[in-house]
């Protein structure tokens, strides 16, 4: 059988790769052995993958809120 991939399972794999590659680009730049000019595209890529892992928490919350109803109050106690 083929494994079929869903918009969502497609979503989380590019988080997590994102995610992934963000805390490697992060553990070079705290070592802090990089010329400037090569740890600032490191610092740019990290920016663009902060904002993609951004908007992918975003879908993912919107989800949620539409799964729950969006119900977004606390029930009365």
């Amino acid at each position: 059988m083929s494994k079929t991939t869903t918009p969502d399972s497609e979503n989380l794999a590019r988080f997590e790769s994102a995610l992934s590659e963000l805390e490697q680009i992060v553990g070079k730049l705290e070592r802090g052995e990089l010329k400037l000019e090569e740890s600032l595209k490191l610092f740019e890529r990290g920016v663009e993958l902060t904002k993609q892992c951004r908007k992918s928490l975003e879908t993912a919350e919107l989800k949620v809120q539409q799964l729950l109803g969006n119900k977004t109050e606390d029930p009365p106690a």
